[in-house]
């Protein structure tokens, strides 16, 4: 065992426990920090597998925009921070179901690849991914970022009940 097999098995672990965490933790805010620690492990696996640009996008997109918005969306919307009764929920049944949809789609991937090598196209470098990103993907990453302002001005106008209600004195005046 290698060194880079070793983290990735150590970093594959945390992911999958932190990821787990996420789901089962009765507590909103460290669900979201557990959230955290997931999408930083999975950095850390592009990492060791040489995929650096992947790793440094996957930081400051995921665990720096997605997780930042989903906590001031907790704060701004005075959220319950302590445990909250409504996500206590039977854990056998998520997973039964979470272990028959794993089951399945191995039995599907083991079925439809039959252990087969297939080629590998040519390493990308930052060059043809900008390429890509500013040439094909633009239109979905202008969409998500509208979609991120939208929930993020929503956060703040739930959190905010004086915004739009008139007042008892405006009221009387008009």
């Amino acid at each position: 065992m290698t060194v880079a097999d070793a983290l990735l098995l150590a970093l594959g672990v945390i992911a999958v426990g932190s990821a787990a965490l996420v789901v089962t933790s009765a507590h909103l805010v460290r669900s979201g920090l557990y959230l955290v620690v997931s999408l930083g492990a999975l950095a850390g696996l592009y990492l060791v597998l040489g995929a650096e640009l992947l790793a440094w996008v996957q930081v400051l997109v995921y665990v720096g925009a997605v997780v930042v918005l989903l906590l001031f969306a907790v704060m701004l919307t005075r959220a319950p921070i302590g445990p909250s009764p409504d996500l206590d929920r039977p854990a056998w049944a998520a997973g039964l179901v979470g272990g028959g949809v794993g089951l399945g789609l191995a039995a599907l991937f083991a079925d439809a690849y039959r252990w087969v090598g297939f080629p590998q196209p040519e390493t990308g470098t930052a060059g043809r991914m900008g390429e890509q990103v500013f040439g094909g993907w633009v239109l979905p990453f202008e969409v998500l970022s509208i979609l991120l302002l939208a929930a993020l001005v929503g956060a703040i106008v739930l959190s905010r009940p004086d915004l739009g209600a008139r007042s008892d004195e405006q009221a009387e005046t008009h």
